[in-house]
């Protein structure tokens, strides 16, 4: 299957999608933001320095997640008042999309779960049980949390955005959740937390002090 392709309004550079359903990218030559329309690329922003990472994950690396593997081929990192974490979109061999939360040497692996009645921002309280596909989640951390940067390929489209918050919730288990409310309509995301072994990753980033 070819994949989508289109040109930089900003340099002239070639843009080539690796996932079919990515809606924004950055430019690798001029780092303009780019969003996909019905004929075109439209240029939406400029990226911004990016902020320090000590994160090993790279655009490109590669792992697996239950038997499917994965590349990571987008990032958005947020920023909050005790530093920044990155969210990796995360494209499966099935084609399906999913996100690799990076984290203060914390990991966890989630997919959206659409069709659920979710809770407003407002009403959302640490200790609180929610119930999704028979699984009890106790909310633990609701961050707010604002873009810092992004690069790569995204499903949606994100670039210039205000204070938003994330609910984050753990079960027993060692499943976790995440509510966003970064969009009008929240969206829930379901997953479990992993070790860096576990995700078999390659082709990270080496950099002094990490090995």
């Amino acid at each position: 299957m070819s994949q989508p392709t289109g040109i930089c309004p900003n340099c002239g550079a070639q843009i080539v999608f690796r996932w079919s359903s990515s809606v924004q990218t950055v430019c690798e030559y001029c780092k303009s933001i780019l969003v996909r329309t019905d004929v075109d690329l439209k240029k939406v922003g400029q990226v911004a320095d990016l902020p320090p990472d000590s994160s090993p994950i790279q655009l490109g690396a590669e792992g697996t997640y239950n038997h499917k593997a994965f590349t990571a081929i987008g990032r958005i990192i947020y920023e909050y008042e005790q530093g920044s974490w990155n969210e990796w979109h995360l494209m499966m061999n099935d084609g399906t999309s999913g996100w690799l939360s990076d984290a203060q040497d914390e990991y966890a692996v989630s997919f959206a779960a659409p069709g659920r009645k979710l809770p407003e921002a407002d009403q959302c309280q640490v200790g609180q049980d929610f119930v999704w596909d028979n699984q009890r989640y106790t909310t633990t951390t609701i961050t707010k949390a604002h873009y810092r940067g992004v690069q790569g390929e995204l499903p949606f489209e994100y670039w210039d955005k205000e204070d938003v918050v994330f609910v984050d919730l753990r079960s027993e288990t060692g499943k976790f959740a995440t509510l966003d409310y970064s969009d009008e309509q929240p969206v829930l995301y379901l997953g479990e937390m992993v070790e860096f072994e576990d995700l078999a990753l390659k082709n990270l980033r080496a950099f002094e002090g990490w090995s």
